[in-house]
């Protein structure tokens, strides 16, 4: 199963794509999408659905898995990551991918034991889990957590949350 991770937000949307045959992982590529911090939110979520389109079209991943939307306490923050994860959901989902959602709290607990964990430790566990992996950025790494955890908790969980069971049609 080949499966794409992603960390959204609005300034660097983090991508990972990772193959998981059985209990092993491997890593196939990262990055991160920065759109222009200067441009409108509508290009600035074109370039978000518009990257992670292209980085579909060139791996092509089985599966999308997404962090989902941690409420903060400034609200205009929490919108705008909001619109960024939208823009991400969409471009996979209109493809046909399901789109699975976890926790932040959840991928830091697969991937490293600990749902506080921080970004070092995140990315010092991508590169015990992905020998070889070199995440491009943080986002990067949070992305590969993500597909990570989609890999651990679909062999061990069963079915998800996902668009497509909710009724959503490419």
């Amino acid at each position: 199963m080949r499966v794409l991770g992603l960390d959204p937000g609005l300034l660097h949307t983090g991508w990972g794509i990772i193959d998981v045959e059985g209990n092993a992982l491997r890593h196939v590529a990262n990055g991160a999408v920065s759109p222009p911090a200067s441009g409108s939110m509508a290009a600035r979520l074109t370039a978000i659905f518009e990257a992670v389109q292209a980085v579909m079209a060139e791996h092509a991943p089985e599966v999308a898995a997404i962090e989902e939307t941690f409420v903060n306490k400034n609200p205009s923050s929490t919108l705008k990551l909001g619109l960024a994860r939208g823009s991400a959901m969409v471009a996979a989902a209109t493809t046909g991918l399901a789109v699975h959602e976890y926790a932040a709290r959840l991928v830091k607990k697969t991937v490293v034991g600990t749902g506080a964990a921080d970004k070092a430790q995140i990315g010092m566990m991508i590169g015990i889990l992905l020998p070889g992996a070199k995440p491009t950025s943080e986002d990067a790494a949070d992305a590969l957590a993500v597909a990570i955890c989609h890999a651990h908790h679909a062999a061990t969980s069963g079915p998800r949350r996902t668009l497509a069971a909710m009724g959503a049609r490419p």
